[in-house]
């Protein structure tokens, strides 16, 4: 069995991102939405990969889960669209 270097098993043990409820306000040029979540933060995020990738179209209104750091809350990315 192959042996996973440090850097690769950092990246899948990323326990530390916070995972919050919100909808869309607003889209932005760039795949980029502003996102108001259900504490009332306003967060700048992103489509994430498997979105892009499956073209799932996100639009003003849509109820998104989205993916922040915890040392960086302004910003996130939109995993999931329901």
């Amino acid at each position: 069995m192959k042996k996973k270097n440090r850097n690769q098993q950092d990246m899948n043990d990323r326990d530390d991102r916070m995972e919050l409820d919100g909808h869309v306000e607003e889209s932005l040029p760039g795949t980029l939405f502003r996102v108001r979540t259900k504490t009332g933060q306003l967060v700048l995020a992103t489509l994430s990969g498997k979105l892009r990738q499956n073209h799932i179209m996100v639009l003003p209104g849509d109820v998104v889960t989205v993916e922040v750091s915890p040392y960086d809350t302004s910003r996130g990315r939109i995993t999931w669209r329901r």
